[in-house]
Parts: structure tokens; sequence; C-alpha cells
């Protein structure tokens, strides 16, 4: 994969960053959402493919991104198809990190060292061309004010950027609210996109930490019993008690 345009982990993350605190909006969804861009990411390169609400990998050859290929590395080993939920609930210790350590090294933010309370150490991120930040935000302006289908890759960094929450950090207040509606829309125009935002959500609302269900009961059937409804998606909700916690860097 060549290196002529960002991948969609770098875009997420750079709708995320905020030029004024240098800080990461939504940071513990959005480890969640740079894991499922990795896929979303890894699909538009032809490596992998969904299979059903699980991924398989088509084409193990590397892409030419290091961590794009070590993400894909891990799938392979898994030998068979892994469920999105599953794959993007598990542990991303470090991948914002990385990531924003990448887009130092390619001069697309500088670290700023500084201090919390006048003692512990913490490093802010500003971003040192604002107008590819701007760039990436009128993709998703365009698509959301026009109603033209956008391309995928935008498609799937809107959904992205609705199931981690950016909407309220780009589109805030309620003159904000009908474009985070539409943002949310946007969902449905990437099938893999989709996909993964939906996974996203799951995990944050813990139905990946849920134990599959087994079949009702023959007289549970016989008498008519419903299944119980599926929790309803396309809003990001908070995670609940007692779910997978995550490590907040920035």
């Amino acid at each position: 994969m060549g290196r002529s345009r960002r991948t969609l982990p770098e875009e997420l993350l750079l709708l995320a960053l905020d030029p004024a605190t240098g800080t990461t909006a939504q940071p513990q969804s959005l480890d969640l959402g740079l894991a499922g861009a990795q896929l979303v990411e890894l699909a538009l390169a032809g490596r992998i493919a969904p299979d059903g609400d699980r991924i398989a990998v088509v084409v193990p050859r590397p892409t030419g991104d290091p961590t794009l290929d070590c993400a894909l590395e891990l799938l392979r080993r898994r030998g068979a198809p892994v469920r999105a939920v599953h794959w993007i609930g598990g542990p991303r210790l470090g991948l914002r990190q990385t990531y924003l350590s990448h887009l130092e090294r390619c001069g697309m933010v500088h670290a700023v060292a500084g201090q919390m309370c006048g003692v512990l150490p913490t490093t802010r991120y500003q971003a040192t061309d604002n107008a590819i930040s701007r760039e990436i935000r009128a993709r998703l302006d365009s698509a959301i004010r026009t109603g033209v289908p956008p391309d995928p890759r935008t498609a799937a960094l809107a959904a992205l950027a609705h199931a981690v929450g950016l909407g309220k950090h780009l589109y805030p207040g309620n003159e904000g609210r009908s474009s985070r509606s539409r943002l949310r829309d946007l969902i449905r125009h990437d099938p893999m996109g989709g996909l993964v935002a939906h996974a996203v959500m799951d995990v944050q609302n813990g139905v990946a930490a849920q134990p599959r269900r087994s079949a009702a009961p023959a007289s549970r059937a016989a008498a008519g019993a419903r299944p119980a409804a599926e929790p309803a998606r396309g809003v990001p909700a908070q995670p609940r008690r007692g779910s997978m916690a995550r490590a907040v860097a920035h």
C-alpha cells in the first residue's frame, strides 16, 4: 500500500484531535474505533472480507503499512474467521499512542510536553497543518449536506466517527443536531463500515462480553415465547458497569 493517501485510522484520529487542547475527543471509545478502522482499511486493500458478522482473511499478503500488517498477521494466525465484535473488543492498549507517534513521524502532528497539576508529565499533540484536518472534515460535511452517497472510504469514516461518539465533537449543540443525525445515517452506505461501526457500538454496550444464549427449551418454543429483542443500534451508548475498561493516555 502506497503512502500517497492517509489510512482510515489516521483520518479518524485527526478528526478526534482537538486543535485547542491537543487532546483527543472520546479517548476510550476512540481506541475501539481505531481497531475497527484498521479492519475497514484492510478490507479496502482487499486483504480481508466480511463473512456474516465475522472477518475472514482472503489475501494474507502484507500491505506495506507496519501497523496494518501487524493486525493482518494477528487475524491470519486465528486460522478461522473471527467475529468483528470480539476482535474490536480485544485488548488494544497503546493503539492510539502508536498512531499518534506515527503521525508525529510523518510530520502531521508535533508533541508538546507539559505537566498536570505541576507534577505529572503530559504530552499534547498539535496538528502541524490544519488544512489536512479541514479536508477530512470537508468530506464529511459534503456527504451530510448534499445527500449524495459518499465514496466507501468517506462512508466508513462517517460510520466510525458516529460509532465512537465524535458527532458531538464535530457538530456540537442544538444547531448540530440535524448534522449528527445525518452523520449516523451515512452508516448504511458502506457494508464493511457499517459492520465494524455496529461492532464498535456493541462493545461499548457490553454485547461482546455477554455469553451466547443457548437455544430455548422445546416447551418454551411450543408455548410461542418470543426471543428477547436485540439492543437498538445506531446510537452510541456508554459502557455498562463492569464492562471492559480502557487505559486513557491522553
